[in-house]
């Protein structure tokens, strides 16, 4: 059974942040798939599908971004997926607001929860689909510009992106990889998305 990670922070401080839109965009499949959300020993959150084809798990670790790796391992070990079965969602600084990437391997980027994952698993190689958050204004810290909440205004196209996210994780699974980078990897004609200042 394939397994969707979305990373991010737990807590109410980091919703609705660039930080979290792994977070948002499994919360939206777990819905779709009639998924309910149940915590697990190993600070984590699990969903599993009773509605989706195919069906999959769902996971958000809860130990915080820079320590997502131990949540993830666990999890890939109780319910025997194999690595290959494991798609991870996260933000994207270094990509424009809005964009898609999915790749199939590569290095964290500066991603601090994809550094985790790799150094854990011990590997690269792993998909990500990473949900370009842009870098805020030129000079600025990133660290507070993705961890500063999206202002209300921009609820609507935030949830455009976050939705776009979705259905490109749900097209890797049925259709596979190659289509899914096709369709989803190309730029988004999304209105900009800025955090609120």
């Amino acid at each position: 059974m394939p397994l969707v990670v979305g990373l991010g922070n737990p807590g109410g401080t980091y919703q609705n942040t660039p930080h979290n839109v792994g977070f948002v965009v499994v919360d939206i499949l777990a819905k779709r798939a009639g998924a309910i959300w149940k915590r697990e020993r190993g600070q984590s959150r699990v969903a599993k599908g009773t509605e989706s084809h195919p069906l999959m798990i769902f996971l958000k670790p809860y130990s915080y971004m820079n320590l997502s790796g131990e949540p993830v391992r666990r999890t890939l070990e109780r319910y025997r997926i194999p690595m290959a079965e494991m798609l991870v969602v996260c933000d994207d600084v270094n990509l424009p607001l809005g964009q898609l990437r999915l790749r199939l391997s590569g290095s964290a980027g500066g991603h601090h929860g994809l550094l985790s994952l790799i150094d854990t698993l011990e590997t690269e190689s792993f998909a990500r689909l990473r949900i370009g958050v842009g870098g805020g204004e030129p000079g600025a810290d990133l660290t507070d510009y993705v961890l500063h909440k999206f202002s209300p205004d921009l609820h609507d196209k935030v949830e455009q992106v976050v939705q776009r996210a979705a259905d490109a994780v749900l097209c890797y699974f049925r259709e596979g990889a190659q289509r899914a980078m096709n369709q989803f990897n190309r730029d988004a004609e999304i209105a900009t998305l800025s955090p609120d200042k």
